[in-house]
This record gives structure tokens, C-alpha cells and sequence, in this order.
């Protein structure tokens, strides 16, 4: 009697063109709304090399376990799908759809195949199914990963806009921060104003606080941590953006500021530094 193995490869062999289109019948149909974002021409070339990759994957081992060597062929195609639908906008459940919906196709070949009445055909279907929803779940997972990392690359983008140094003068650098300052954005402020000041060489650098909303002892701490590693380097730091209610909420917190000086504004803290180094700026 043909094995489970030789009944698949025999359906994906001798039904390929009728069950191809069975699939993309079904899988239009499940997608929706979401199936234009794809070409005909792209969608099946896909599908037929899933058929491929499935036929060579079951000739070559087990139906139970993808994570099998010989299925790697099929994962690394499905990680590139999901990777690809992922960046496209597709959900979790659209992109497990292109697995998914190739259940209903082979399930009707394989009844037509071995008989509606066979007794060997529940099982069969059965351990199918189990595949498909092992393969499904798989693109589902690289689907998550794809998404999280471009959430991640987004926020470090997001992260270095709102970090950016400026070069107010020669000799003069000025660090904007605008939101809250936690310990890990603490460290990219670091990194970029020490860059910076290696780069231009410069002796004076400004944090201006005024686009950070609250100052509590924390805040105050990565402050401190920043300057201190401004002065490591050799530079001056003055904070500016100190407005009354962050001085009496520093004041009410015993914050320490120690030696570090603060002006009430950029433009302060800019005239300050310009006498630092000897220098002003005349109005015609």
C-alpha cells in the first residue's frame, strides 16, 4: 500500500497546474482587500515554489517536524514571505494565510485522489493540516520578529532626531533635549555629544532642557552623568532651559547640581559660552 508520502508527492505531481489554481483561488479569497498589494504574476511564482520546496521537503524526510534539515529550503522561502509581507503591512493572520488557505486545495486533490469514502483519508488530512499549521505558525513568528525589529530601527531613528548637536559657533555645541530623559536615551546623549566634541574639538557644550517637560531626581542624575563625562573629554557643559518651576522642583528634590552652571535660556547660555571664549557678537 502507497504511503501518506507517496500519495502528496503523487497529487503535487499529477494535479500541480489545477491544484495551483485551486490555491490562488482560495488564497484571493482570504486576503481580501489586502490581495492587490501583491501581483498575479508575483503571488503565483510564489505558490509554485512553496509546491516545489513542500514536494522536496516530504520526499527528502518526515511530515512531523519542519525544524528538520531538510525542511530548511521551505523555512528560509517562508522567512523571506513573511519578512516581504511584513514591510508590506500585512497582519499576523494575512501572512499565515499563505499557508493556511493551501488546505482546502490539497485536501479536495487527495479526496479525489484516494475517495471520499477511504478510511485512510481522515488521517491523512489530519497529519496535513498538522504541517500546514506548524508552517503557518512559523511565518506567523518571522512575521512578529520582522515587525519588532523595524519598531526597534524606528525608534533608534526616532531617538537620533530627537538627539540632534548642533554646532552653534566654532568651539560651541549645543544638545537640544526634548522628552524624557531615561537611562538608555541618557546614553545615546552621551555618545553623541562626546562624538562631537572629539569631531570639532570643541570646549563649551550646552544641554538645553527646555523641551523636557519634568525634572525629577532621576533626570537629574543622567544630567550629571553627562556632564560629567563632558568635562572627561576636556569640555565645559552649561545647562540651559532652567524655568522657574524645574528650579523649585529641583530645589524641593535636594538635587545637587554642585558646580555645574545653568542659565534660564539657550540664548543665555550661548552669550555665556561666546564671553567664555573671548568672544561677542556686535549688531550693526
Amino acid at each position: 500500500m502507497a504511503t501518506l508520502t507517496d500519495r502528496l508527492l503523487a497529487v503535487l505531481q499529477q494535479s500541480q497546474v489545477q491544484l495551483l489554481a485551486d490555491w490562488l483561488k482560495a488564497m484571493r479569497a482570504s486576503l481580501g482587500k489586502t490581495a492587490g498589494a501583491i501581483s498575479e504574476a508575483e503571488l503565483q511564482g510564489q505558490c509554485q515554489e512553496f509546491i516545489q520546496l513542500l514536494g522536496a521537503a516530504i520526499a527528502a524526510g518526515s511530515l512531523a517536524d519542519v525544524a528538520d534539515d531538510h525542511w530548511r529550503p521551505m523555512r528560509e522561502f517562508l522567512t523571506g514571505i513573511s519578512r516581504s509581507r511584513g514591510r508590506q503591512g500585512f497582519s499576523p493572520t494575512e501572512t499565515a494565510t499563505f499557508v493556511l488557505s493551501f488546505r482546502e486545495p490539497i485536501a479536495t486533490h487527495l479526496r479525489r485522489a484516494e475517495g471520499a469514502a477511504s478510511d485512510q483519508l481522515l488521517d491523512d488530512l489530519a497529519i496535513i493540516n498538522k504541517l500546514l499549521d506548524k508552517l503557518g505558525l512559523f511565518t506567523t513568528e518571522i512575521h512578529q520578529q520582522t515587525r519588532e525589529e523595524l519598531i526597534r530601527r524606528q525608534g533608534d531613528e526616532m531617538l537620533e532626531l530627537s538627539t540632534p548637536v548642533i554646532q552653534l559657533w566654532d568651539g560651541i555645541l549645543a544638545l537640544p533635549i526634548i522628552g524624557t530623559l531615561d537611562s538608555e536615551r541618557t546614553q545615546g546623549v552621551m555618545e553623541a555629544l562626546l562624538q562631537q566634541i572629539v569631531a570639532t574639538r570643541s570646549p563649551i557644550a550646552i544641554l538645553d532642557i527646555t523641551g523636557v517637560p519634568t525634572v525629577d531626581t532621576l533626570t537629574a542624575q543622567h544630567l550629571l552623568k553627562t556632564v560629567a563625562a563632558t568635562r572627561l573629554m576636556g569640555a565645559e557643559c552649561i545647562i540651559s532651559g532652567i524655568r522657574p518651576q524645574i528650579a523649585q522642583t529641583i530645589v524641593h528634590l535636594g538635587v545637587n547640581l554642585g558646580d555645574v552652571v545653568t542659565k534660564a535660556s539657550l540664548a543665555d547660555a550661548f552669550k555665556l559660552a561666546l564671553k567664555k571664549l573671548g568672544k561677542s557678537i556686535s549688531v550693526a
